[in-house]
């Protein structure tokens, strides 16, 4: 049996731009791959940064509120459910050091362990070998492979994460899965959202092959056939029956 392949696409949103200042982590998104194809479990979550103020700048770019996080649970109250999604497969986030510094921050603060860099991928700097000439952000990397990020209007660290998934593959070198990102408000989503596979096959051999539903006299009056054809014929050139 083939190991199986587990990587998490993921991203934060925050109250600003420097964790050793005091910043606070006030969302994280991801999504679960497995073997390159959404797995369509997600993880998402909002936080209360504890009496930290969201800075202007941080909330032009994702619009998160100060007002909007009073209610929601601290990190100390999500960590269990944040660890157990992220404790096992590659950890891949685009300008990852960002990311993983706040996070293990946050970590820090309780007393937990800090996430491993040997799992981290970097997608910014896949990207930068891959295209030395740029841009690179997000939206310009979903410009060249031509993803759709129309409902992008602000930074959403689950979306984000849906999107980052799509140009992940892209990096790789091709599509291996296509992606539909469209939002489901089913209850039995973490999050509310989906990843779902389009369009996309999976070819696989069977292990038996399937009876021929030819029978012998077909196969002979296929025979006599090739035999009025020219040399050229493709049937002649393969050998075929």
């Amino acid at each position: 049996m083939s190991e199986i392949l587990r990587e998490i696409i993921f991203d934060t949103e925050t109250t600003g731009l420097k964790a050793n200042d005091g910043d606070r982590v006030i969302e994280i998104g991801a999504v679960e791959l497995i073997n390159r194809f959404p797995s369509g479990k997600t993880f998402h979550v909002f936080v209360n940064p504890e009496g930290k103020e969201v800075h202007p700048e941080a909330l032009k770019v994702h619009g998160i509120s100060n007002e909007f996080l009073n209610d929601k649970p601290k990190f100390s109250e999500i960590v269990d459910e944040f660890l157990e999604f992220f404790l096992t497969g590659s950890l891949i986030a685009h300008n990852a050091s960002f990311d993983t510094g706040f996070l293990n921050a946050e970590l820090k603060r309780l007393g937990k362990p800090r996430l491993d860099d040997e799992r981290v991928i970097d997608t910014l700097q896949i990207a930068r070998r891959k295209h030395p000439m740029g841009p690179n952000s997000l939206d310009a990397l979903c410009s060249r492979y031509s993803i759709d990020n129309s409902r992008r209007e602000k930074h959403g660290a689950l979306l984000d994460s849906e999107i980052l998934a799509e140009v992940y593959i892209e990096l790789l070198g091709g599509r291996q899965a296509s992606f539909s990102l469209e939002h489901e408000n089913t209850a039995d989503k973490n999050s509310g959202a989906s990843l779902k596979e389009d369009r996309s096959v999976k070819i696989m051999s069977r292990p038996k092959p399937l009876v021929s539903p030819l029978t012998e006299e077909d196969l002979e009056k296929h025979r006599a056939f090739v035999e009025t054809l020219g040399d050229n014929s493709i049937w002649k050139k393969t050998g075929s029956l």
